[in-house]
């Protein structure tokens, strides 16, 4: 088959055993390569799918100018698809984004707009939401896609990656276990498989700093994992389950798929993988769980494989353990 565009590429991206990984003899670690599609990211998916559904409704249309919030993946992947669509693009972003997104956004010709100011819980998250609604009152024709609340974000997730799994996979799935974040992947991914297996349990991978599920604010290294403020399309009821890891966990876990299958992926693939690892001790024999690689790891170049920046997480993630250890000797000798 001979495609038309770029955009005819995302999706269909295979299924991947971590045999080499997680050598367990019963328990199977299935990996959805989404890092695989055109964009280098999961994002591929919603960016197109929330576009297509805004022109089909008359929202957007040949003079739009579209705007989003983002931490890189989706506004690299809304850049590319306004590309094809002739529409302009602004992307809000802020100084966390990796030096290689901020490079791909300029080679796109996407408008950057960067904030610097940080929102009550120390993010960006709040900031750059505020700066979206301000440009959408001054630039002609703005149409915020709004990752955080529009629900064309896990449908797209739903009809997308989790529909291809169902026709992939041949074997009963136990456990999802996925990053969040905007929460449109965790949602769209757990609400078509559990339509299949009613008893799968959805673990959320979040990491140590962000609030989603109840965790106090704090710095955050790792973008495109976690949030300074919980998004309107995340549903704590459907989730089972949470598992936190930080930074230096999750940095950890990609330098490991890296190490054992020779997949160069993404920070919040690194989360995942030191989530499963943290789970699998847990779980019954002949269990089997299914998680998504999101991104590639070209992205990460100056953090999760740059080794000064991974030795100060590391640092960081010890003197933590040794203080946490400190205060429950303190407690329990109170």
């Amino acid at each position: 088959m001979i495609h038309e565009n770029i955009l005819d590429c995302i999706g269909k991206t295979p299924l991947l055993q971590l045999s080499r990984l997680f050598t367990h003899q019963s328990i199977s670690v299935i990996a959805k390569m989404e890092l695989l599609n055109p964009g280098g990211s999961i994002k591929d998916r919603p960016a197109l799918f929330m576009l297509q559904e805004g022109m089909k409704s008359g929202v957007i249309n040949k003079d739009s100018h579209i705007v989003e919030s983002s931490s890189g993946n989706l506004a690299i992947a809304l850049a590319m698809a306004c590309k094809i669509y002739g529409l302009k693009f602004t992307a809000v972003i802020d100084p966390k984004i990796a030096s290689a997104n901020l490079q791909m956004l300029k080679l796109y010709k996407a408008n950057i707009e960067m904030v610097s100011e940080k929102d009550q819980n120390g993010g960006y998250l709040k900031t750059r939401i505020d700066t979206v609604k301000r440009l959408c009152q001054q630039l002609p024709n703005a149409v915020w896609i709004n990752q955080y609340a529009n629900p064309n974000n896990w449908k797209s997730h739903y009809f997308g990656e989790a529909e291809e799994i169902l026709n992939q996979i041949d074997r009963k799935i136990d456990y999802l276990v996925i990053g969040a974040s905007t929460s449109g992947t965790i949602m769209g991914v757990s609400r078509r498989l559990k339509e299949k297996f009613p008893e799968l349990k959805v673990i959320a991978v979040d990491i140590v700093g962000s609030v989603l599920f109840g965790g106090t604010s704090g710095p955050r290294e790792i973008p495109g994992i976690g949030a300074s403020t919980v998004p309107a399309l995340l549903s704590p009821d459907e989730i089972d389950d949470v598992i936190y890891v930080d930074d230096y966990e999750s940095a950890l876990g990609c330098r490991e798929l890296l190490e054992h299958e020779g997949i160069f992926a993404g920070g919040s693939s690194g989360s995942s993988i030191s989530a499963i690892k943290k789970l699998i001790p847990t779980i019954p024999e002949g269990s089997c769980v299914l998680t998504l690689l999101p991104d590639r790891g070209d992205r990460y170049l100056d953090l999760v494989y740059e080794d000064e920046w991974f030795e100060m997480i590391k640092k960081r993630h010890f003197n933590r353990n040794v203080r946490r250890q400190e205060n429950l000797t303190l407690q329990n000798v109170v």
